[in-house]
């Protein structure tokens, strides 16, 4: 699956940045501002990956079934826009990993959940992205993941076949998503790992412990 390979997308949350501490921060804010204890990053770090249902289940055991979980919902959101990269870093390595693509000639994308709302201003933000050739939103396509059309729309952004390419995501979502777009897939174990099954369950192609790894993956293709 890592033979002729032209891009390589991305998961955003989790496996380029670590946004837990803002995405943490915005959810604890909503703690203290009722008068609640504040909760360590700790808690809330596994779950960064499921943006508001995750952080909110974390701050006050909610699912978004449950009555008030919407209103809640906007008023995290307010709060994360506020701050979305006081605290989020992009992960040691990703730079060199980035630059290490493009010297092979090779084209690279992001591929989230997030809503464009917060993508957009946030990839703007870090330079890290200028040189993505595609950055597509969970609400870019009619569907987000697990379904494969936010993969399938960034290769079709990079005007390359979906084949030719390889998805990199620290979620479960992440992996079904690629193998139904017909990508090769990677896990990437530093990163949140929010799912219920442990990562070598996921079906993935192969797993990476750091983005450096992904590097020697193509280099034994």
């Amino acid at each position: 699956m890592f033979h002729n390979i032209r891009a390589v997308l991305f998961d955003l949350d989790g496996t380029l940045i670590d946004s837990a501490p803002d995405l943490a921060a915005a959810a604890d804010k909503m703690r203290t501002d009722r008068g609640q204890e504040s909760l360590p990053l700790a808690r809330y770090r596994s779950m960064a990956g499921a943006g508001a249902r995750g952080m909110l289940g974390e701050a006050f055991g909610l699912k978004p079934e449950d009555a008030g979980f919407a209103a809640l919902r906007e008023e995290f959101f307010a709060n994360y826009e506020a701050r979305m990269t006081v605290l989020t870093e992009v992960f040691d390595g990703v730079p060199a990993l980035i630059q290490a693509l493009q010297a092979r000639g090779l084209a690279w994308g992001v591929v989230t959940n997030k809503a464009m709302r917060f993508t957009d201003p946030l990839t703007r933000a870090m330079p890290l992205f200028s040189s993505a050739g595609a950055v597509v939103s969970g609400d870019t396509t009619p569907h987000a993941k697990p379904h494969p059309a936010p993969l399938l729309e960034a290769a079709a952004r990079l005007k390359i076949d979906a084949s030719q390419c390889i998805y990199v995501g620290d979620d479960e979502r992440d992996i079904v998503a690629g193998l139904a777009a017909g990508m090769g897939t990677v896990a990437a174990t530093y990163g949140y790992l929010g799912s219920a099954q442990a990562p070598h369950a996921w079906g993935a192609h192969a797993a990476i412990k750091s983005p450096s790894e992904l590097l020697q993956l193509l280099g034994q293709a």
